[in-house]
């Protein structure tokens, strides 16, 4: 088994501290856990164009991460900008149980609000191997991309990170289940609550699916709190016995 928690956090304006503190208390009455997930840039809110915010790997909320998973003693994963080589990144920082850091850049970058304007897009995914699970972190708008997300590598888990919006909470219900069925694999979704600066509401409604799009999670909307469920191996292994659609998918390259 794997035991997941999800932090589905209100996430105050560019107030990295404040957001880092507000978090801390949430996770304080999580006793065992194999892995924490974050929303997309969980520290400063969804602000490409605030990319004066964007941190260097060594900088307050990476540290502030390797901390929380040495007193956890678990993984944890979030998204936040990222300053390197010139280039700032939308980053999804992966902290391992044994501390082993990994980096996926988002590639789809939200040209709706000009993200691509302010950020670096990323060039290629990364599979995460974590107590013997492959899994696939992507980030928000990635989730629209299927070709991008396809299970070609047999990866265990696909998760997305995500800043999601109410007006489009339909959208996100749909594709997240539509990944789970074509990709034969459980699904996470991690959103956010509350309205940003830009006066947009997010209801949250984070959730996950089993390899057969079946909703074994869904969080309680416009509710900030920590959700916890657990994914087993041994049913998704029976779920691809009884119906193993990923060998009959064509062989796209992705470039």
């Amino acid at each position: 088994f794997l035991d997941i928690s999800i932090i589905q956090s209100d996430i105050l304006w560019e107030e990295v501290s404040n957001n880092l503190n507000n978090l801390e208390k949430l996770l304080y009455n999580i006793q065992e856990t194999d892995i924490i997930l974050f929303p997309e840039m969980f520290n400063t809110a969804f602000c490409p164009n605030s990319n004066f915010l964007a941190e260097k790997m060594n900088g307050e909320t990476i540290n502030w991460m390797k901390k929380i998973s040495v007193e956890k003693q678990c993984a944890i994963a979030g998204s936040l900008m990222i300053k390197e080589n010139n280039k700032i990144f939308n980053r999804l920082v992966w902290i391992s149980k044994n501390g082993k850091i990994l980096t996926y850049d988002k590639r789809h970058l939200f040209s709706l609000v000009k993200e691509n304007n302010f950020l670096s897009k990323g060039e290629k995914r990364i599979i995460i191997e974590e107590q013997g699970w492959k899994i696939c972190p992507l980030i928000c708008y990635d989730l629209r991309f299927p070709v991008f997300s396809r299970n070609n590598v047999d990866y265990d888990v696909l998760i997305y990170l995500a800043n999601w919006p109410t007006k489009r909470i339909d959208a996100w219900d749909a594709l997240l289940k539509a990944r789970a069925i074509e990709n034969q694999s459980y699904t996470i979704g991690v959103n956010r609550v509350g309205i940003d600066e830009n006066n947009i509401p997010f209801n949250g409604k984070s959730k996950a699916y089993d390899a057969f799009g079946n909703k074994i999670f869904d969080a309680k909307e416009n509710i900030e709190n920590v959700f916890s469920f657990q994914l087993s191996r041994k049913d998704l292994k029976l779920k691809r016995r009884q119906m193993n659609f990923l060998k009959d998918q064509d062989d796209f390259i992705i470039k």
